[in-house]
């Protein structure tokens, strides 16, 4: 059986984002679509005079969506469903019988109180299935980018991204960047030859995370990307400003084990350069 793609829809612009990336996905794979809207009511009375105003306010919002998806994707099958509780918790819930969670960029306002209440950030964290983020613009349509590090998580992204631009035709950028050691490390140690030995191991690890990619996808066409004195989210936000897809791990190599989410997947879901996708293919184990 299918799994379905789950869309979040909230009414913003971000949401329609979403849900018109959903569809277009959903018809090229022959899945359906289940768009969902989350009531918060777990600080509402029994007794709150407007809970009924606020779950029918819901379900308009859900029924435009479908009247929208039937209009863009008349062959994609949309069902419906208003959940109670936190946007986070809802997916998570949900995304155990779904192939993937989709939501739009949070469009952050000054009373929003920033990205840690960034309701996609959540989303993600929370989701157990590959989770994308769609921004409110989409400039280019223009190959698939991944990030790597070496880790276990980095080669499923890889893994997924490939076979994402083997299916869509795209040439596959596989990025891996690294900030130099710091100057005043190197005046320390003149003749250890530290930032050497990092850029030769990292290209090993480049080198290696697309090995077998030719083998198993002959046709697809593979860049290697290093970036030797940039942050990794910078130089993954860079290069996928006009991709038509990112791919992340959920996790890299230097993930604690208690971390939903990595440093470099939250830095580029708060920068969202093109459709974002987070994956999480299965667990891998981490020392803490």
């Amino acid at each position: 059986m299918n799994k379905p793609i789950v869309v979040g829809i909230n009414g913003s612009a971000g949401s329609e984002a979403a849900l018109t990336w959903a569809l277009e996905r959903a018809a090229r794979d022959k899945l359906p679509v289940i768009a969902i809207h989350a009531v918060d009511d777990r600080w509402m009375s029994p007794d709150f005079q407007y809970h009924e105003l606020i779950r029918q306010s819901g379900m308009e919002l859900l029924q435009k969506a479908q009247a929208s998806a039937s209009e863009q994707a008349p062959d994609v099958k949309v069902d419906i469903q208003l959940r109670h509780g936190s946007g986070g918790s809802v997916l998570r819930e949900v995304s155990k019988e779904a192939s993937m969670v989709v939501v739009g960029e949070h469009d952050k306002h000054w009373m929003d109180g920033g990205p840690m209440t960034d309701r996609a950030l959540q989303i993600v964290s929370a989701s157990e299935i590959p989770a994308a983020v769609i921004p409110l613009k989409r400039g280019g349509d223009h190959g698939v980018v991944v990030g790597v590090d070496g880790s276990e998580e980095s080669l499923q992204a890889v893994s997924f991204a490939a076979a994402e631009a083997d299916r869509g035709g795209d040439e596959l950028t596989v990025v891996l960047a690294f900030r130099r050691p710091a100057r005043w490390v190197e005046n320390q140690l003149p003749n250890s030859g530290l930032a050497e030995t990092i850029l030769e191991e990292d290209r090993v690890v480049l080198a290696e995370s697309v090995a077998g990619l030719g083998d198993k996808y002959p046709d697809l066409v593979v860049h290697q990307r290093l970036e030797t004195d940039t942050e990794p989210a910078k130089a993954l936000v860079e290069a996928a400003k006009d991709a038509r897809l990112l791919v992340v791990g959920s996790r890299g190599r230097g993930g604690f084990s208690r971390m939903l989410l990595g440093s470099t997947a939250h830095a580029v879901l708060l920068n969202v350069p093109c459709p974002t996708l987070v994956t999480r293919v299965h667990k891998v184990k981490h020392g803490d």
